[in-house]
């Protein structure tokens, strides 16, 4: 008998005093939608998906129980990207790793972003610019599982069909995507499985 590939992701009864418990998989090369209400519980899944909030359950990444990594090993390969990404250096390209950055700039163009971009002060970016470099910086780490916290909330129609259109050349490579998005329609395009978050529980939908 052939034993079934592993889920990149496996969550099975992860819960914190403010929610739960979540069951998900996320298969490699696999996008995953996530919907629901503000303050339903959307964000409060991925962070304890990414080990930045104390919880209990099982979370493994390709087999491999979250708790024999380091909380920098795993969340360098489970990235959680927030809705309003920090930036804390005063040029772009400080917030990437070195090695990475002749690769981000190539991908610039396909997200609409002038080829200076990286060299600009984080300052005089727009919110938009701020928004798709995020996801750049995000990619630049070169995760396995990427969380996606509503990654096109402050972009216009063509920036977000870029925005979609580079993560599915990802996720054709691989990577698995967990995306919250309020956009049912958004939802549809980018992912093949859909759930949402109703009282602080998971559901299929």
């Amino acid at each position: 008998m052939t034993d079934l590939p592993l889920p990149q992701l496996s969550v099975r009864g992860l819960r914190s005093a403010h929610g739960g418990p979540f069951d998900l998989h996320i298969e490699r090369g696999e996008c995953v939608s996530l919907m629901g209400p503000s303050g339903a519980g959307k964000t409060l899944f991925m962070r304890l998906v990414a080990d930045l909030d104390p919880g209990v359950g099982e979370v493994r990444l390709n087999g491999r129980e979250r708790d024999s990594w380091t909380a920098p090993q795993w969340r360098s390969q489970v990235v959680y990207q927030t809705a309003e990404p920090a930036w804390w250096a005063p040029k772009v390209a400080a917030h990437f790793p070195r090695p990475m950055l002749d690769a981000m700039r190539l991908l610039q163009p396909l997200l609409g972003l002038p080829n200076a971009t990286l060299d600009a002060d984080v300052d005089r970016l727009s919110t938009g610019e701020r928004q798709r470099l995020a996801l750049l910086r995000s990619l630049a780490r070169e995760p396995k599982v990427l969380l996606l916290d509503e990654p096109t909330a402050s972009l216009d129609a063509t920036s977000t069909m870029a925005m979609e259109s580079l993560l599915q050349k990802y996720v054709n490579q691989g990577l698995s995507v967990l995306w919250v998005t309020h956009s049912r329609d958004q939802a549809h395009r980018v992912a093949q499985r859909h759930y949402a978050v109703v009282d602080r529980q998971l559901r299929a939908s």
